[in-house]
């Protein structure tokens, strides 16, 4: 019998959605034989008021599993997730907005006001133009990871989430079973050469190629975290490759921290400062330090920073 499954999309940019599309062949018989979509807006008509709109409630089909990609960023999104979850028995996250917040939580770095008046109201704009507030879902106080405001079952965090990753926990959920994912860092899968120490002591942003032989193969490039530049593995789950080489260190560029921390309460701007520490980098040259939340600024991670006084300015 096939399992009942609902799609839905939060705050989020339709990625998570097409990393399913790109399941490949897998998927024909995923969608033919086990699963039977009952409510997926990116596939199908399926009115969350009523095919005509008449409803009063949100009306999401009961289903055994349910896949939410996106973090909560408005009113409408709460109520979507809120009945996903009286739905749905098995309630998965999908992707690292849904898990840990992702790009669209570096909102939460700022004043909630100040950030919706720098995208509504621009040079590219009617200077009059202010922030909508007639006929559009009101917005959070800040965007929120899926688990924050519900109960989520399974997490499978990923920018875009690895296709092989999401078939392996569908036919989980298929077949009764626990999901065999990854749980360890990007370093602990990176066949890379590490010597102990960093050879710059100074963190570098990456505005020039790593050290490398074009002919040699990825085990003969030297730890691109020992070369002095700012490589998030330590700090960042696996499994952007499925069980295979890390796809940034695959093409010789630093990890950039979009499957969120290792663990899942993890902090990666304090774990990788501890990080760089134990290198031998001085983590005082780190740029922006926030920005090493731009994949995880849910949970309280990013907040807007207190300004100073006229008297503390000096």
């Amino acid at each position: 019998m096939a399992v009942r499954t609902v799609l839905e999309w939060l705050n989020s940019c339709s990625g998570c959605e097409i990393a399913i599309l790109n399941i490949g062949e897998a998927l024909v018989p995923l969608l033919t034989r086990h699963l039977e979509l009952v409510h997926a807006p990116i596939l199908m008509d399926h009115k969350y008021l009523g095919q005509r709109g008449d409803g009063t409630e949100f009306n999401i089909p009961e289903a055994e599993v349910g896949l939410v990609s996106g973090g909560v960023a408005t009113v409408e999104h709460l109520q979507v997730l809120l009945q996903m979850r009286e739905k749905c028995r098995i309630l998965i996250a999908l992707g690292t907005c849904a898990t840990h917040g992702g790009i669209p939580a570096l909102m939460n770095g700022q004043d909630r006001k100040e950030g919706w008046e720098g995208v509504f109201q621009t040079r590219t704009t009617d200077p009059g133009c202010s922030v909508p507030d007639v006929e559009v879902p009101a917005p959070l106080d800040r965007v929120y990871a899926c688990d924050e405001k519900v109960e989520i079952d399974l997490f499978l965090p990923g920018c875009p989430p690895n296709p092989a990753l999401i078939a392996e926990v569908l036919m989980a959920v298929v077949e009764d079973r626990d999901p065999v994912l990854p749980h360890k860092s990007v370093c602990d899968t990176c066949p890379v050469i590490r010597e102990g120490k960093g050879a710059v002591s100074v963190v570098r942003r990456f505005l020039v190629n790593a050290e490398f032989l074009a002919e040699d193969p990825i085990d003969r490039m030297r730890c691109l975290l020992e070369q002095g530049f700012m490589c998030m593995g330590p700090v960042t789950a696996a499994g952007c490759a499925g069980g295979g080489l890390p796809r940034c260190i695959a093409a010789r560029v630093p990890c950039r921290g979009c499957f969120g921390p290792v663990r899942r309460d993890g902090n990666q701007m304090l774990d990788m400062m501890n990080a760089l520490a134990s290198n031998g980098s001085d983590f005082k040259s780190v740029v922006d330090r926030r920005s090493l939340l731009r994949f995880s600024g849910a949970h309280g991670g990013l907040r807007p920073l207190r300004r100073k006084s006229a008297a503390e300015r000096g």
